[in-house]
């Protein structure tokens, strides 16, 4: 097939890019990479089978001409990171929102299928622990722009519902903290890149709070499999899937963890939220999906280990800064 991915030159769009190119697809990339270069997608460049296009998502004539060449999208361009929410509220709002409902609308005009890449946020500070797919959401105040990412998200689920009903194949796909090799800077966006960014230059681990946080980290080639698992599988047609592992980890014993496979010295620093993000944050204590769906529909689960994900992760950014 000749497949676009939107955001095929980030973190996680790259690896997916390398998994379609080696089944056998051609591939086409839309990303204006604001989070970064393109090195995560350089030895791409000589494939025959490859095209990287540097443009935005909002970009109407570009989008419509992809997407009318392409039979599958997959959408995960938008922008991410807590440092966005908090400094550049607008731009998580415009690209995830209008971006987003451009390409499903030239997707519905042109009978494509789209997978769209959604997230843990979208369950806000729920207490209900495990998330399952139907759970309610519960946010905070609009005030606070750490809710603008999971809002703009959800915005982008409605859409692929409404065009569900309008006759557009789709499915939805909710990560669950995503790691790995080529994710982007150290010291900014998803907790494993800050604390490694901290370890690696022999500095404290900042831990937010008493650090009794907890998250569930999901390997990202564990992720790209239930992508395409989600794209592929005919039972998924116009459903949402948790994509994660259950294994629940504090922020404490991740910086331990971390520190320890690092083979550093540092040692941990405990700061305040306030201190760190303003008032433009709110934590969440927990995070933990319901990864029965996605098991029983998709026969997917993540098994990559913690340790040996944190591993091929470190080695990486040793070697590659």
């Amino acid at each position: 097939m000749k497949i676009l991915v939107t955001g095929g030159a980030g973190f996680l769009g790259s690896f997916l890019v390398d998994k379609l190119l080696e089944r056998g697809h051609e591939v086409v990339v839309l990303d204006d990479v604001s989070s970064g270069g393109e090195d995560k997608i350089l030895h791409h460049f000589k494939n025959l089978r490859f095209r990287f296009v540097r443009d935005s998502i909002l970009n109407r004539e570009i989008v419509d001409n992809l997407i009318s060449q392409c039979d599958q999208v997959y959408h995960l361009a938008g922008v991410v990171g807590v440092h966005h929410y908090v400094i550049n509220p607008y731009a998580v709002l415009n690209v995830n929102v209008n971006g987003t409902q451009l390409v499903l609308q030239l997707a519905h005009k042109y009978n494509k299928k789209v997978c769209f890449a959604s997230t843990s946020e979208i369950y806000g500070r729920s207490a209900k622990i495990p998330y399952s797919e139907n759970d309610d959401r519960v946010l905070g105040s609009t005030a606070i722009d750490r809710w603008c990412y999971s809002t703009s998200k959800a915005i982008g689920e409605h859409f692929c519902f409404a065009y569900k009903k309008l006759g557009l194949s789709m499915s939805i796909v909710r990560y669950f903290n995503v790691y790995g090799p080529r994710m982007d800077r150290l010291d900014t966006g998803r907790v494993v890149t800050i604390f490694l960014g901290q370890i690696l230059q022999g500095k404290p681990v900042t831990i937010i709070g008493d650090g009794n946080q907890t998250r569930c980290f999901t390997y990202v080639d564990d992720a790209v499999e239930g992508t395409i698992k989600a794209m592929e599988t005919e039972k998924a047609e116009g459903e949402v899937f948790n994509i994660g592992s259950n294994r629940e980890i504090s922020m404490l014993e991740l910086a331990k963890r971390m520190t320890q496979l690092s083979k550093s010295s540092s040692s941990v620093r405990f700061v305040s939220q306030r201190e760190v993000y303003g008032d433009s944050y709110e934590d969440i204590q927990r995070r933990v999906p319901d990864i029965r769906k996605a098991e029983k529909t998709l026969g997917f689960k993540a098994t990559t280990e913690l340790d040996e994900g944190l591993k091929r992760t470190i080695a990486w950014f040793k070697e590659n800064g």
